[in-house]
């Protein structure tokens, strides 16, 4: 019964992620006003942006999900997580700084790749199929390079000042990772207790299973918008 609540809290997480596609990686009204009429540096509220954008940033927290998923060690977690932190802050400092403009669609549709890509690592896919496993690390960080560019292509629909620009967006950055922080951690004390149960195995299988099938939506959901664009 234990094993089957907790099953059933990590599901229902999942769903409410998914549940929120139509606004969780957008801005709202209220953040949308504040940022076109906000004219130097705003610190705080550029922080307290970031982590509320990162903790409803569906897919970058599915990534996330699938790369702990198997990691046992926290200072494994520490690793990978730093791989995708400084991969995601590197080109979303690049992308708004240096104006590098991507098409949203077509980045968000690389990010939901990445959800699939660990998915199909976590299940085994590429030593079964390939006979070759990816160098983790490497895909870690090369995927949130990609993440970034999402998060950059999100602010550049802005016309930002360029007065606190860089300190704005170091404060929004920063919130990014406060809010990738508690969300982790809150993700982590459910997969922990889960691995303690026999099912966690079992159950694995169809989780990231879950998660590619998941990737597979969004990245339908982006290249439909991308076409229709």
């Amino acid at each position: 019964m234990k094993t089957k609540k907790i099953i059933s809290l990590i599901v229902v997480t999942v769903v409410c992620a998914l549940y929120t596609t139509a606004w969780a990686h957008g801005v709202d009204e209220d953040t949308q006003s504040f940022l076109v009429g906000n004219s130097g540096v705003a610190f705080g509220p550029f922080l307290y942006i970031g982590a509320k954008h990162m903790l409803t940033g569906y897919d970058h927290l599915l990534f996330l999900v699938g790369v702990i998923f198997f990691l046992y060690k926290p200072r494994e977690v520490l690793l990978y997580v730093s791989f995708f932190t400084i991969g995601h802050s590197t080109t979303l400092l690049l992308g708004v700084l240096a104006d590098i403009s991507i098409n949203a669609f077509l980045i968000d549709a690389i990010i939901a790749l990445s959800i699939v890509y660990k998915g199909f690592d976590n299940l085994g896919g590429f030593k079964r199929f390939f006979g070759k496993q990816p160098n983790t690390k490497a895909a870690v960080l090369i995927f949130g390079l990609f993440h970034g560019f999402g998060l950059a292509s999100k602010l550049q629909e802005f016309k930002f000042d360029k007065e606190g620009l860089f300190t704005n967006l170091i404060g929004f950055n920063i919130g990014v990772e406060i809010g990738q922080f508690i969300a982790l951690a809150i993700v982590l004390i459910l997969i922990t207790v889960w691995r303690r149960q026999p099912s966690f195995m079992k159950f694995s299988t169809i989780t990231n299973t879950a998660l590619m099938a998941a990737g597979f939506l969004l990245l339908g959901f982006q290249l439909t918008g991308y076409i229709t664009s």
